[in-house]
């Protein structure tokens, strides 16, 4: 499972002040603890800041990759952010969070993805906005799909967010979401999926646990990345339980090394 930490995000009320102020120790402390508890890309969100978001993002990678070398997920739909935050990048190869098949979206990144040799999140939306159905959204997927490739992009570096939207909003967003997956994945099994996994729980009471069940839920369709808190020991440890029932984890090695390093709650 490819876990995107998605703590660094301005949009937190917990972490936003420590961005104001460039509060570097705090953003480092929140980086380091986030890789140690399972995180493989570390993202970073400075869109609450507007105007300032280029300067931000690049202060957040470079305040980052003083103490960490884990790579990115460089999330902003700003090409001029985008492009100074892979600028000031010393770490392994990124993640751009996000492109869509919005024709104005797609022209401005797509490029960047290209010249940096980057990796990419593309989510299931184009112009007419967030479809409601399976069948839209799969249509949407194979379309990026096709003229991400068609751009020299490679499957492993395509990462098909799904568009999760709230289950108190919709009491369909939870299954189209899941055989969105499916379908993605059945069609296109080289491709990574990589959803906000907590989207899912928005507006509603007990997130924790309605992320807990979708979490593996999406795994048994076959998502294998997600941004999520890996603070979260609760949920790293369905991870890794997912992980060890889908057959993805042989032996449940991994799922044993965990629990003797104490990283399961139970």
């Amino acid at each position: 499972m490819i876990i995107i930490g998605e703590k660094l995000n301005s949009t937190l009320k917990s972490i936003r002040p420590a961005m104001e102020s460039y509060d570097a120790a705090a953003i480092q402390e929140l980086a380091k603890k986030q890789y140690e508890a399972g995180a493989m890309y570390i993202d970073v969100n400075a869109g609450m800041f507007h105007e300032e978001e280029p300067e931000r993002l690049e202060w957040l990678i470079n305040t980052v990759q003083e103490v960490l070398d884990a790579p990115f997920s460089i999330d902003s739909p700003n090409p001029v952010a985008i492009e100074r935050a892979l600028k000031a990048n010393k770490n392994s190869k990124p993640i751009i969070n996000s492109i869509t098949d919005e024709k104005e979206r797609f022209n401005s990144i797509m490029p960047l993805a290209i010249e940096y040799k980057t990796g990419i999140i593309a989510l299931c939306m184009d112009d007419n906005g967030m479809p409601e159905t399976t069948k839209d959204r799969v249509v949407i997927a194979e379309r990026l799909i096709e003229k991400l490739t068609k751009e020299g992009m490679d499957l492993s570096d395509i990462y098909i967010d799904p568009m999760v939207r709230p289950v108190g909003t919709g009491s369909h967003y939870g299954t189209v979401a899941i055989e969105t997956i499916r379908q993605v994945k059945k069609e296109f099994p080289g491709v990574h999926i990589a959803c906000g996994l907590s989207n899912i729980s928005f507006g509603i009471p007990a997130r924790k646990l309605m992320n807990q069940a979708f979490l593996i839920a999406a795994m048994a369709a076959g998502m294998d990345g997600a941004i999520l808190d890996p603070l979260d020991k609760k949920l790293m440890s369905f991870v890794y339980a997912g992980e060890a029932l889908l057959g993805i984890d042989e032996f449940c090695m991994n799922y044993l090394t965990k629990f003797r390093e104490g990283a399961l709650e139970v």
